[in-house]
């Protein structure tokens, strides 16, 4: 089914849901209805609570209306009638009121005697075609997304065009229940949450390994290719925001602070001004260029706290990033180099990706010629790439036209990860030159990237897309020793030591427990290997070799299992 008829059936769904609903609960206001990605939701006014447990009712009902819902009649509505039809909905209301005020078309939809406020996109016999839905979760949601307003509750489901498709995405719900990494990380020791601090992940002992060899694989890969890492302040007066545009069109996502003597400052969100400070603090010629400013600093961003989602979605974070200051006929080989870079990043983790275009936004900064001009220059580097993309209208960013990386995990699932932007317009505010070769003064061209994206999200994904079971390289524990009694406590030592110094991250469980007990924490916990070690392992001096999944590997020296690992982590595979 191609994506509009997708839409269109689950926006029908939606619909469907309302007027079961309002079916069941008659004192129920209905809100908003719209098609997400993989399905719908609607937010509703109840006047009494609900529940998970309720959701199969409310399937129930929705089955049996949809049985008389065989066409969909559509009508342009004048502002009165609007407004006698929704009279006794306050939110309804308020929609009908901003969509005058903007001058836009009032349309009113009608299924079986459920009438609703909508722009449109449905199927046209919906008895027929809402064959397979399911309602999947509840959530709490303030109305217009604003935490003064009153919290709504939103009824989440998906539809398919098949029952078979509709059990494969259950399915796929169920596995990444499983890799959930709200749940994982904790469990794995990798990351926590406190309420003193929300959407701010504090790191424990074992994620801040993963982060740092992230950063370590990011740091010497940068440096072959001739990037130079730098740090900035954290907090910068509000006048720097407002040279490179992120006061106008940014501010509301981030954060504030005043002092005693009345300066205004902002909690860095992005890296991009400072870069400019940075490039701005030297004279430069073309000789200079293209210059690669890296870093990955902390950056704090003000998202609103129904939309926090573990490690997906942050208020503080880190990216991999850099600002590369080039010249004009140097952009399309720095684009490549960079697609090289994303190359090796992703699949070193075995990860599918391919490319988004997002062009010149509703609300931007600069002229129209230079942004056909920087979409036009991006459009034909796709192209000639070969790289598979699409292109997705108005997704660009204020200052200018970018190429999203768009990933797939173990289990399908698509994320938005880095991003490599085109900027003709934040060098311009901040007055950025070079001498080019014939001695005249012009300004560079910045290509903003990151290729993780944030740090944050990048471990939340690989949690889930590995099910914990990182690649030994990443692993925050690579070998766990299991002595067998207590009497192979020594030898298991003087194992121990042997692996820490050829730089091999272990450990040893020498509890007083029974060895399958052992093997099976260690197993839970997804170290890569285990080092079982009895009385023979000792007296010949090996170490009996399992992995995590169960396989047993046998008995071999302590030299070559070093070997082994060692190879494995330094070719990261």
């Amino acid at each position: 089914m191609a994506q509009n008829n997708l839409e269109n059936l689950r926006h029908s769904a939606a619909h469907l849901l309302a007027a079961a609903v309002i079916k069941l609960y008659p004192k129920a206001k209905p809100t908003i209805g719209p098609v997400i990605e993989n399905g719908f939701y609607y937010d509703f006014d109840f006047s009494e609570s609900i529940s998970e447990e309720d959701l199969p009712k409310i399937e129930k009902e929705m089955a049996e209306i949809v049985k008389s819902w065989n066409d969909v009649e559509k009508k342009e509505i004048s502002l009165e009638e609007a407004k006698k039809i929704f009279a006794d909905n306050p939110y309804k209301l308020e929609l009908i009121e901003e969509l005058a005020t903007q001058g836009d078309a009032l349309r009113a939809y009608k299924t079986g005697e459920f009438e609703d406020l909508c722009k449109g996109g449905h199927v046209e016999n919906p008895a027929k075609e809402i064959k397979a839905f399911k309602l999947l979760s509840i959530a709490g949601a303030y109305w217009r997304g604003s935490e003064k307003n009153k919290m709504l509750t939103r009824i989440y489901g998906t539809c398919f065009p098949t029952q078979k498709e509709l059990d494969d995405y259950l399915n796929m719900l169920e596995e990444a229940k499983k890799r959930d990494h709200k749940k994982l990380g904790p469990q794995l020791g990798i990351f926590m949450f406190h309420q003193t601090s929300p959407g701010m992940p504090y790191w424990l002992p074992k994620g801040t390994i993963i982060i740092n060899e992230l950063v370590k694989f990011w740091r010497e890969e940068h440096e072959k290719r001739g990037y130079q890492e730098i740090k900035s302040p954290l907090m910068n007066k509000k006048e720097l925001y407002v040279t490179s545009g992120h006061w106008e069109h940014y501010k509301e996502n981030m954060f504030i602070a005043k002092t005693e003597e009345g300066e205004e400052y902002g909690v860095k969100p992005m890296n991009c001004p400072n870069a400019m400070v940075v490039y701005d603090s030297n004279l430069h010629s073309y000789k200079d260029l293209p210059l690669r400013l890296s870093d990955t600093d902390t950056l704090h961003r003000y998202e609103r706290s129904g939309t926090l989602n573990g490690l997906l979605r942050v208020r503080e974070f880190s990216q991999d990033d850099a600002h590369i200051f080039v010249k004009e006929d140097q952009i399309k080989e720095e684009y490549l180099n960079i697609f090289e870079i994303v190359e090796k990043f992703y699949s070193i983790f075995n990860l599918k990706y391919s490319f988004r275009l997002g062009t010149r936004p509703e609300k931007s900064m600069g002229d129209i010629e230079t942004w056909n001009k920087a979409e036009e220059i991006l459009k034909n580097i796709l192209k000639e790439s070969g790289k598979e993309h699409f292109i997705l209208e108005g997704d660009g960013a204020f200052y200018g036209p970018k190429i999203d990386i768009l990933m797939k995990d173990a289990l399908g699932r698509e994320w938005q990860m880095g991003t490599i932007q085109l900027d003709f317009q934040i060098p311009k505010n901040f007055g950025l030159e070079y001498t080019d070769a014939d001695g005249k003064k012009k300004m560079p061209i910045v290509i903003h990237r990151v290729i993780y994206g944030s740090l944050e999200r990048f471990v939340g994904i690989l949690i889930e897309h590995f099910g914990g079971a990182f690649p030994t390289w990443l692993s925050p524990v690579q070998v766990q020793i299991v002595p067998i009694t207590d009497r192979n406590n020594e030898y298991g030592q003087n194992v121990l030591e042997h692996l820490k110094s050829s730089n091999i991250r272990a450990e040893m469980d020498d509890r007083g427990e029974k060895m399958q007990g052992k093997i099976r924490d260690a197993q839970l916990q997804k170290i890569p290997y285990m080092l079982i070690i009895g009385d023979r392992e000792e007296k010949e001096n090996k170490v009996a070799v399992r992995t995590r999944d169960g396989k047993d590997l046998g008995a071999i020296s302590l030299e070559e299992f070093t070997k082994k690992i060692r190879d494995e982590i330094a070719q990261r595979s």
